[in-house]
C-alpha cells in the first residue's frame, strides 16, 4: 500500500505522512460482525489508573475476528480488504460456500476474488490455514497459535511473519518477529504467508492531535518533574538525572529491565532468547 504525503499549509503537515487507502474495497464493516467497545481510560474495576497515558480518542467499533479458523473443508472467497481501526492489520471479508461470513487478518497480497480454504491438506497457498504439520518446513506463516484449538496469538500485527524453522517430535521450531525461536505444537493451526499492510510501520503521525486521535494521551518527560514526583526529578535547569540508570516513577531501572519470570513454566519451550542467549 503506497504512502500518502501532503504539500504543507500547515506546520503540522511538515511530518505528516500517512497511508493511501484508496484500494481498500470497503469504506464500512459487515454491521453483523461488529459490536460497541466501551473505554475505560486506563482504569481497572475500582476506577483507579492502572496504565498511564490511556484515555480519549476517536469512537470505534469492534470487528469479530476469526482467529481459529474451524471452518475446515468449507472454501470461501474474499469479499473485501476492510480497514480495521482496532489493529495495525488490515481484515479481509470471507464469504463461505455456506452461505456464513467471518473476518481474518489480511495476508500481504491476498486481493479480493482469491479462494481460500483451512484445515489439514490445504494447498500452501496464502491466506489457507492448516496445522503447521501440514506444512513443508520453511514456510512463512502468521496468525500461528500456541495451544491447539486456542486461537491465534503469534504474529498477528501489520507486515509481521514467523518462519516454520524444523519439527521434532511432537514440536514445531519457529521464529518469531521478534527473534525468538521457539517450540509449539505441531498441531497448532498457522495462516500461509505474511500479515499485509507492511507499510503501516513508516507513518509518522505528524503532530499531537492525531496521536490524541488514536487514545493516547500527552508522557510528561521525568525530568520535568518535582523530586516527590519522579526520580529525574528536581534541580536547578536542565539538571542531568544524578542516577546510575534511568529510572520509572516507582524507581525500577528501565532501558531494557528484563520482566519474564524466570521460573515461569513455558520458558522450556524458548530455544532462543530474542536477545541472543
Amino acid at each position: 500500500m503506497p504512502m500518502k504525503e501532503h504539500k504543507a499549509t500547515t506546520p503540522s503537515q511538515r511530518q505528516h505522512t500517512g497511508l493511501d487507502r484508496s484500494d481498500l474495497s470497503r469504506k464500512k464493516p459487515e454491521k453483523r460482525l461488529t459490536r460497541g467497545k466501551g473505554k475505560n481510560a486506563g482504569r481497572n474495576f475500582r476506577g483507579k489508573i492502572t496504565v498511564r497515558h490511556h484515555g480519549g480518542g476517536h469512537k470505534r467499533r469492534l470487528r469479530e475476528v476469526d482467529f481459529k479458523r474451524d471452518k475446515d473443508g468449507i472454501p470461501a472467497t474474499v469479499a473485501a480488504i476492510e480497514y480495521d481501526p482496532n489493529r495495525s492489520a488490515h481484515l479481509a471479508l470471507l464469504h463461505y460456500a455456506d452461505g456464513e461470513k467471518r473476518y481474518i487478518v489480511a495476508p500481504h497480497g491476498l486481493q479480493p476474488g482469491a479462494a481460500v480454504i483451512s484445515g489439514p491438506g490445504s494447498p500452501v497457498r496464502a491466506g489457507n490455514c492448516m496445522p503447521l504439520e501440514s506444512m513443508p518446513v520453511g514456510t512463512v506463516v502468521h496468525c500461528v497459535e500456541m495451544t491447539p484449538g486456542k486461537g491465534a496469538q503469534l504474529a498477528r500485527s501489520a507486515g509481521s511473519e514467523a518462519q516454520y524453522l524444523a519439527q521434532e517430535g511432537s514440536y514445531a521450531t519457529l521464529r518469531l518477529p521478534s527473534g525468538e525461536m521457539r517450540m509449539v505444537d505441531k498441531r497448532c493451526r498457522a495462516t500461509v504467508g505474511r500479515v499485509g499492510n507492511v507499510d503501516h510501520a513508516n507513518i509518522s503521525l505528524g503532530k499531537a492531535g492525531r496521536k490524541r486521535w488514536l487514545g493516547r494521551r500527552p508522557q510528561v518527560r521525568g525530568s520535568a518533574m518535582n523530586p516527590v514526583d519522579h526520580p529525574h526529578g528536581g534541580g536547578e535547569g536542565k539538571a542531568p538525572i544524578g542516577l546510575d540508570s534511568p529510572r520509572s516513577p516507582w524507581g525500577w531501572r528501565t532501558l531494557g529491565r528484563r520482566t519474564r519470570k524466570k521460573n515461569k513454566p513455558s520458558n522450556k519451550f524458548i530455544v532462543r532468547r530474542r536477545y541472543g542467549r
